[in-house]
């Protein structure tokens, strides 16, 4: 009895001492191990929705905006899938994806992954003194969680080292170069894109296919089938689908009104007043369905692990999807439902919403839109039920979805209520989009 008493001590004792063992050499690596369930993720939405902040005040181009959103966004996941076993790296699976360094000293990799982001976010925008300050108000936040100093120095040294290689990636993406390419030229071709009304402004981003993808093996990988032959017959089947939008003008209903004011997301948006000229400054379309993942990740409580798949998937397909859905507007260059209208039909038919300058086909917000709820429906799945509160902070009320596909869907038909794309436009984006999510998700794996 004895011997039994003192052999279970001993087993106690050397116990105890293993653990002791343990916790110390723990101990000589971070001085003092932190408790990353102190952090909260909603941090990581309150950066989102900063960063939307700014690039809505800096009046970003929706395919820009796109662009500025994928790369902080993986920053965040690859520093996240370093420090979580449930996660795997983007690198192998995006063929030019850098591999993420690991840190030299202790991390909190959710700390690291949460400063990777605004450290990114910051070298993607003109207002980065806007930017610095929100940094300034989280570092605030994070100094009331009692997160040892050497632990906080050290996570975002490793921030800065993370940000540094994903910028440095993105540096290679041909956006820079695309900046001194010649302007899109207006031709005389009568059924060809010409600018709009007030603003009259010049074609955004013409060279857009030209950005290097994240999946797509090239910009034209799901080009759509040509658009409906432009016709001044009545008899022809343009002539149908241009009088479709104009007739929809005339008779739109309250609802019709309220979906094509809730999506609009046009940045350009341009009021004058006598000869007076001033911009109302919008959320991009990206903005939008940036602002979804936060609202489907707070309603279903989502984890850390889960915020970062989303943000990740969801910004890929937004920046995939722009460049296939650009790729195509320059190519078929068709012409404005406005334009035509005016023109053809009644020279003083204006549409609900105000024409953003660039080609009719496709049309952006099915393309984005679909991709984006593909992405999204892959994580949260396919009845995913939500009251999109997005708009609020602009004015609009808020609106009920049964499924990310049914905001896409009411996304995509809202153009043809604003009066500003013909139903071929609609549909054949909504397929496109759907190609481009679908490729997302059946060849990025980002859980193991």
């Amino acid at each position: 009895m004895g011997r039994s008493h003192h052999s279970g001590l001993r087993e106690i004792l050397g116990c105890v001492t293993i653990g002791f063992l343990a916790l110390f050499a723990v101990s000589c690596k971070s001085d003092v191990p932190v408790n990353e369930d102190l952090i909260p993720v909603d941090l990581m939405h309150q950066s989102m929705d900063r960063f939307t902040d700014v690039i809505v005040h800096d009046i970003f181009s929706p395919p820009q905006a796109s662009r500025n959103y994928v790369y902080p966004c993986l920053a965040f996941y690859e520093v996240m899938a370093l420090g979580d076993s449930t996660l795997q790296s983007l690198h192998g699976q995006i063929s030019h994806a850098p591999a993420t360094p690991a840190p030299e000293a202790a991390v909190s990799y959710r700390l690291s992954a949460l400063y990777a982001f605004v450290y990114t976010a910051r070298e993607f925008i003109f207002s980065q003194d806007k930017m610095d300050a929100y940094i300034s108000e989280m570092d605030q936040q994070l100094a009331e969680l009692d997160i040892p100093s050497k632990v906080m120095k050290a996570s975002q040294s490793y921030a800065k080292q993370v940000s540094q290689v994903i910028v440095n990636w993105s540096s290679s993406d041909n956006y820079a170069q695309t900046r001194s390419f010649p302007k899109h030229a207006i031709d005389d071709e009568p059924d060809t894109w010409k600018p709009t009304p007030p603003a009259y402004m010049e074609g955004i981003e013409p060279h857009w296919k030209k950005i290097r993808p994240m999946i797509l093996a090239s910009a034209d990988q799901f080009q759509p089938k040509p658009p409906t032959p432009v016709s001044k017959l009545k008899s022809s089947q343009f002539f149908t689908e241009v009088m479709e939008v104009y007739d929809t003008g005339l008779k739109a209903q309250q609802e019709e009104r309220e979906i094509a004011s809730f999506w609009d997301c046009n940045p350009y948006v341009m009021n004058q007043t006598g000869h007076m000229m001033f911009a109302t400054k919008k959320i991009t379309p990206g903005g939008h369905w940036m602002g979804i993942v936060k609202i489907a990740c707070q309603q279903s409580k989502a984890d850390w692990a889960t915020t970062a798949r989303a943000y990740a998937m969801c910004s890929i397909a937004l920046f995939d999807a722009f460049i296939s859905c650009w790729d195509e507007k320059y190519r078929s260059n068709l012409i404005r439902p406005e334009t035509y209208i005016n023109e053809h039909i009644d020279p003083s038919w204006k549409p609900l919403l105000q024409t953003p300058p660039f080609p009719e086909y496709t049309s952006g917000h099915s393309v984005i839109s679909t991709a984006a709820a593909v992405a999204l429906t892959s994580i949260f799945g396919d009845d995913f039920a939500f009251e999109d509160t997005t708009e609020l902070k602009y004015g609009l009320p808020v609106r009920s979805f049964s499924s990310f596909y049914a905001a896409s869907a009411e996304a995509a038909v809202s153009r043809l209520y604003g009066g500003i794309h013909y139903r071929p436009a609609i549909e054949e984006g909504v397929n496109q989009g759907k190609q481009v999510g679908e490729l997302l998700v059946s060849s990025v794996q980002l859980t193991l």
